[in-house]
């Protein structure tokens, strides 16, 4: 099997080619003079032509060289660009689908708004949203989905990267009419309420809200879904209480009453997860940056 030929001569005969001088080429490449004339006789070899020949106390190309220098010069040119950072995407003619997996309500939300933004800068752009109904990280790994939401915690993926879009809390959504609506709101009153909460195992010890909530916590708990459109839906037509996330849920809540949680409560932070294969792509940067513009604290 021959040798592979040294792909860094390319870069040395197009500027040889371009300077037709061994010493200003040296000077270009920052190499001794000596060091570029054993450039040029690798090349030489490498070629089975001169290249450079002597005219006078000059050089002058050969016609091989003639014929070979504006191939050279485009191939170093793309080997650059093939190794440079591209930040440049054509927005108005890409064409490409982007899978995002969130939570329930998150759509209702900010889904509208971040259409309508994709499509002004990039109309042949699609937006998928999926449910998430677990943090499992395989979809993102085996790119069946581009983006998702949630709160970062030790179900991630370690690879997975994150950057946070805003801080929410719980609020506790009554209908109207509903005993906590009178009064003021305890944490007695509020605890001995029936109770819908958000599991998406089924078991009440992993309702997503208790890890906001004070350990220990004791509530009556009469029913459980597995998102929090459900809860709220059966807090709309019931005296159950639905707790649920404040800026995440609000589009859902429309006609009904969110009154705080009246205990010691954690806030926390929603985030966008995505793989690093993903991080440098231009188009998926440009969509981090429309879902962070949406997302945006409204004040």
């Amino acid at each position: 099997m021959p040798a592979l030929p040294d792909l860094n001569l390319l870069l040395t005969l197009d500027v040889l080619l371009s300077e037709g001088s061994v010493a200003r080429a040296a000077e270009r490449l920052r190499l001794s003079p000596s060091a570029m004339s054993r450039a040029l006789a690798r090349l030489r070899e490498a070629t089975g032509d001169p290249l450079l020949v002597r005219a006078g106390r000059g050089l002058v190309a050969t016609p091989r060289a003639e014929a070979l220098r504006a191939r050279v010069h485009d191939l170093v040119q793309d080997a650059q660009a093939v190794l440079r950072p591209d930040d440049t995407v054509d927005l108005a003619a890409l064409q490409r689908t982007f899978t995002l997996r969130t939570s329930d309500g998150f759509v209702e939300n900010f889904g509208p708004a971040l259409i309508a933004r994709a499509a002004a800068d990039a109309p042949g752009v699609r937006l998928n949203f999926l449910q998430k109904p677990d943090k499992d990280s395989a979809p993102l790994r085996d790119g069946r989905v581009d983006l998702e939401t949630g709160v970062v915690d030790t179900a991630i993926g370690p690879e997975v990267r994150a950057r946070a879009l805003f801080e929410d809390r719980l609020v506790a959504v009554v209908r109207d009419g509903h005993p906590l609506t009178k009064g003021a709101v305890t944490a007695g009153r509020y605890l001995a309420a029936r109770h819908v909460v958000v599991s998406r195992t089924g078991f009440e010890a992993d309702a997503v809200d208790l890890p906001f909530l004070p350990a220990g916590l004791q509530r009556r708990v009469d029913n459980m879904v597995g998102g929090f459109s459900a809860a709220i839906a059966l807090a709309a037509a019931s005296n159950l209480v639905a707790t649920v996330p404040d800026r995440h849920t609000r589009s859902l809540r429309q006609g009904l009453h969110a009154v705080p949680v009246p205990l010691p409560t954690t806030p926390f932070t929603v985030s966008m997860l995505w793989h690093p294969r993903l991080d440098a792509d231009p188009a998926h940067r440009w969509l981090r940056a429309c879902l962070r513009e949406v997302c945006a604290p409204t004040g």
